[in-house]
């Protein structure tokens, strides 16, 4: 069926009920949820690290570079053909590509670059995510020469498999066929975080499921959201049910699929993706069919989480219990002196904010919260000042406790964000006054010192509304100071602190961000002295319910 459907390349990434609620006119009024934060910077650094790449390729290839005009008052067809002109005129390198829509193959789309061979033109997309690691095997080519006959097996870089990265050079693919510009070569280009060398990809190599290509798993994909959005647009019958999903969580349809899954209570909202289609099939499709399975029924299908779980689980949500115990008895390890640490950063710019919470017997420090903060924008070098210190404190705090004859122990919530800013930093920072080698963080991190109560919550709680600290803190007595205190909320409070959009710099947003961030570490504080109280057999246990 041809409609006027026109989907880009994000529709083969996208949740297939997004797609269809994207496309279903009676959605056109609905609210939907406001634009998260963390994604919106995501993007505007995206954009920024696209200009820093396109600025330096254009200085290092001189002639025949051609950019394609952007803005408001430029209309798409009007920056299509500007991209067939280039491409007739033979341009090198084409910037901001918009490709001309492909009307019976419903697409539209643009590309980053376009880089010209003797046969036509391949895509180029600029990424700010990594996409190799150490080792060998990739195939690049230098910033200077960014063509694909000047590529060879790198020695020093092996392929980080980015599966959207190579479905959005798919599209861009298709596209160039639909109007006769592609080289046939099924070959298209990711620059990314490094922005040192082009990452060549062969879009026909057997690597995804089945043995089947970028090019063929796209094919499929895109089959599968087109008839979606027709179905959608054409008021046919829904192709995609909702279902919670990890992308829930920022998805502006969210409220949408909320309430409905709600009113039919929907086994996703106790467990997530795989495991509730795997439900589903099994015939257990809403919370209350999953309360009344038997977790020793060798009948029902594997999961990704025990059925016991799984059960508990549904138990909680019909009991509206945000918490109850997965064990009967609730352990947490503690230490003479102990310190929790939390971690704020600006996306991927950096961390700029470390706080402490020193408790326990005495260390000569006062008890209590302490920040480490820089508040130049980020990225700044005065960032190293601000981790040093904070290190310097902890490693004295710790030689203290140690030199006492005191344990020590710091904890966190949730370690991977603080491990990746203590390892980054410690990397970035290399040679600066104060900052520990990489080496001295991996053998902190590793050790018992370091401890994440996210774990332990794991471990004995089942949580039926999420293990967030703001979610499972409530539960031991805990409440922020700040209504709105959350870690997107945040993202907009930094901008304000620092004057990142060219204001002034808000003190009183300073002033709140360190609130939040000392709730935070008073948060995991109070967290685990309630697991270690008799409070927390109030807790119901799920083999009670």
């Amino acid at each position: 069926m041809t409609t006027s459907v026109l989907l880009d390349a994000g529709v083969v990434n996208r949740c297939r009920r997004r797609v269809h609620l994207e496309h279903d006119p009676a959605m056109a009024q609905v609210a939907t949820a406001p634009p998260d934060p963390t994604g919106e910077q995501r993007k505007a650094d995206a954009t920024a690290h696209r200009r820093s790449i396109a600025d330096e390729i254009a200085g290092l290839v001189g002639e025949g570079w051609v950019e394609i005009e952007r803005g408001p008052d430029l209309r798409g067809t009007d920056r299509e053909q500007a991209t067939l002109d280039a491409m007739a005129a033979g341009a090198r390198f084409v910037w901001a590509a918009q490709l001309p829509r492909d009307l019976p193959g419903n697409r539209r789309g643009q590309i980053d670059l376009l880089v010209a061979t003797p046969g036509g033109y391949v895509p180029v997309l600029v990424v700010r995510h990594k996409v190799s690691d150490p080792g060998s095997g990739a195939r690049t080519s230098p910033l200077a020469d960014p063509v694909p006959g000047a590529r060879a097996v790198d020695q020093r870089r092996r392929v980080r498999p980015q599966p959207r990265d190579q479905l959005r050079l798919a599209h861009a693919y298709r596209l160039l066929e639909a109007c006769g510009r592609s080289d046939g070569s099924a070959l298209g280009g990711v620059i990314g975080l490094d922005g040192d060398v082009v990452v060549w990809h062969d879009l026909n190599a057997p690597t995804w499921p089945g043995s089947r290509g970028a090019l063929a798993e796209y094919d499929a994909r895109f089959a599968d959201r087109l008839a979606i959005a027709n179905a959608a647009a054409t008021g046919g019958e829904a192709l995609a049910a909702p279902s919670r999903i990890v992308e829930c969580r920022s998805c502006p349809w969210w409220p949408v699929c909320r309430v409905e899954l709600e009113q039919t209570r929907d086994v996703s909202l106790v467990v997530r993706g795989e495991e509730a289609t795997t439900l589903r099939a099994a015939g257990v499709r809403t919370v209350d069919d999953l309360a009344v399975v038997d977790p020793d029924d060798e009948s029902l299908p594997p999961t990704g989480i025990p059925m016991a779980d799984a059960v508990g689980l549904a138990k909680a949500w019909l009991a509206d219990l945000t918490v109850v115990r997965r064990l009967p008895e609730v352990v947490v390890p503690r230490a003479d002196v102990e310190v929790d640490v939390d971690m704020e950063s600006f996306g991927d710019s950096g961390a700029y904010l470390w706080g402490v919470w020193l408790s326990g017997a005495d260390v000569g420090e006062p008890h209590g919260y302490r920040a480490f903060a820089t508040w130049e924008p980020l990225p700044t070098d005065d960032e190293a000042r601000s981790f040093a210190g904070f290190w310097q404190w902890l490693t004295m705090v710790r030689l203290r406790a140690r030199a006492r004859g005191l344990t020590f122990r710091a904890y966190c919530y949730n370690e991977l964000a603080e491990n990746r800013w203590l390892l980054a930093s410690a990397k970035r920072f290399a040679g600066k006054p104060g900052i520990p080698t990489t080496e001295q963080v991996q053998a902190f991190i590793s050790s018992d010192a370091w401890f994440d109560l996210f774990g332990s919550v794991r471990d004995y709680f089942l949580c039926s509304r999420g293990k967030g600290l703001k979610t499972i803190a409530p539960a031991a007595g805990f409440a922020w100071r700040d209504a709105e205190a959350s870690g997107e909320n945040s993202m907009r409070w930094y901008r304000d602190a620092v004057g990142m959009d060219g204001a002034a710099p808000d003190q009183g947003q300073r002033r709140r961000l360190l609130e939040y961030n000392e709730d935070d570490v008073h948060a995991t504080l109070t967290l685990r002295g309630w697991m270690s109280s008799p409070a927390v057999n109030e807790i119901p246990y799920v083999g009670d319910l």
